[in-house]
């Protein structure tokens, strides 16, 4: 994985959690944190970039539904 494509992966889980954060119930604010915590654990060693983009995508498609819920 390239260096800048890592960066954006950790400034997008930083911001997943982050926002996350802010939900007022405690057990959507847990849920939602454990769910981003685990997605990202479970695809942390793959390679195809491709998928990575993929996958990114996904994220900040979430990231999108998270803010407007909060």
């Amino acid at each position: 994985m390239a260096a800048s494509s890592r960066a954006q992966v950790l400034r997008l889980y930083r911001a997943l959690l982050r926002e996350s954060q802010r939900f007022s119930g405690y057990n959507y604010r847990m849920y939602a944190i454990r769910r981003i915590r685990d997605a990202f654990r479970e695809n942390k060693n793959i390679k195809d970039s491709e998928k990575i983009e993929e996958l990114v995508n996904k994220a900040k498609e979430n990231l999108e539904v998270i803010h407007r819920q909060v």
